[in-house]
């Protein structure tokens, strides 16, 4: 059985014990210590890091009485000087209480209760039995919320034996039933849990709801608290800075610009556009009057491979011809026609593609390939150009 100090307080950072155990399993090198305040993993809440006897722990966890802690090397001392990753632990802490203080408001406000919560380093969220949350009952909710941590209520933990528990209005009930720990907020709720708390609700500093979404019918909230809250202002801020010196204005006009920025971008797309197929015109009355034979075929320098197919459409309307159209730009190229010859083009890249390096593949009428040099890339549209001119030829026999 180990002490677990992490109860008496959880703002113990330093502390000496005795080693009870040392053992190997299944690779990993666990250690057991008479006491301990490395909190192990539970409820939602991850584990605490840090260092025994400078080793690093990697991992916490508990079996029935016992916490064990995964360490880096065993230590060959008998006696352990532990130290905890007190930055982790106090996002924790946190994070836990807020979950907390957040669920007891929206069950106030909103009479909805909390399904989940998940506590993890770049994400805080709790499921709510709610099937949408609106921006307005966002909105209250954080102004509600944060107003309690201005109140600054007190946090206290403690246990309570199933008699005393009768006597307690809890938000649900606890799964145990004995050594049963409740964290209580005071004038806000009883809460039957293990984890680790600040002791009053001004620690979390603030609370920031960042968005909601859909999750089985009910809401999932994202939020962060106290230090993780000010380093993701601290973050927007510094981003939105970078936004309004590239627009060269403040940042309460940014929108505002931004709205113009777009308008704008809107014209010049429809300009470039317009243009683009000014010159899909002039190219395709070049390329057809340079065709050779019953395939064309041309390889561009930049065209970027999206663009191929529509070109390619374009080139063949009306015209009995079969196209091979390949950019330098990526190493792709497109056989494709009009479904008017009887070539198979995605059964002719099965059948001679790899002996070129190439992968790819399509239908009887349109296949795309690419190629990883722009070598083999020219190999394969030299081959291609002799078989498919023989195959599209009048009175040819079909090819695949």
């Amino acid at each position: 059985m180990t002490n677990k100090l992490y109860y008496n307080s959880t703002y113990i950072t330093e502390w000496e014990s005795r080693i009870t155990q040392k053992l190997e399993r299944d690779g990993r090198k666990l250690v057991v210590l008479e006491e301990t305040a490395f909190y192990p993993a539970g409820g939602g809440q991850p584990c605490d890091t840090g260092t025994l006897n400078r080793i690093p722990v990697l991992d916490v966890f508990s079996e029935g009485d016992t916490v064990f802690h995964e360490v880096e090397r065993l230590p060959e001392e008998e006696n352990a000087v532990c130290k905890l990753d007190w930055g982790r632990r106090w996002d924790h802490m946190q994070h836990h209480s807020g979950q907390h203080l957040l669920s007891a408001v929206i069950l106030r406000l909103l009479g909805a209760k909390t399904l989940s919560f998940h506590l993890g380093q770049e994400e805080c969220t709790i499921d709510v039995e709610l099937p949408e949350l609106t921006r307005a009952q966002m909105e209250a909710v954080e102004q509600e919320v944060n107003a309690e941590i201005y109140r600054n209520r007190a946090i206290s933990s403690y246990f309570v034996t199933e008699e005393q528990l009768q006597n307690i209005t809890l938000v649900k009930q606890p799964k145990v039933t004995e050594n049963i720990r409740i964290v209580e907020i005071e004038g806000i709720e009883h809460n039957a849990c293990g984890g680790t708390h600040v002791s009053r609700t001004g620690e979390l500093g603030l609370i920031k709801l960042l968005k909601t979404d859909k999750q089985k019918g009910n809401t999932r909230i994202s939020f962060k608290c106290g230090v993780r809250a000010l380093q993701d202002y601290n973050e927007s801020l510094r981003i939105l800075e970078v936004v309004a010196g590239k627009f060269n204005t403040g940042r309460q006009d940014i929108l505002g610009r931004f709205e113009k920025w777009e308008q704008e971008q809107t014209r010049l797309r429809t300009r470039v556009d317009e243009l683009q197929q000014r010159l899909d015109e002039y190219e395709m009355k070049e390329l057809h009057a340079a065709a050779e034979g019953p395939v064309l075929v041309h390889v561009f320098a930049d065209k970027p491979a999206k663009e191929l197919q529509p070109f390619a459409v374009k080139l063949t309307s009306g015209r009995d011809i079969l196209v091979l159209l390949a950019t330098e730009a990526d190493n792709k190229l497109l056989l494709f026609h009009n479904g008017s010859l009887d070539v198979a083009c995605g059964a002719f890249f099965k059948q001679h593609l790899s002996s070129f390096g190439g992968k790819g593949g399509g239908n009887n009428q349109s296949a795309q390939a690419g190629f990883a040099s722009a070598e083999d890339m020219r190999r394969f549209i030299d081959f291609a150009r002799k078989e498919l001119n023989h195959a599209a030829a009048p009175d040819a026999p079909h090819t695949s």
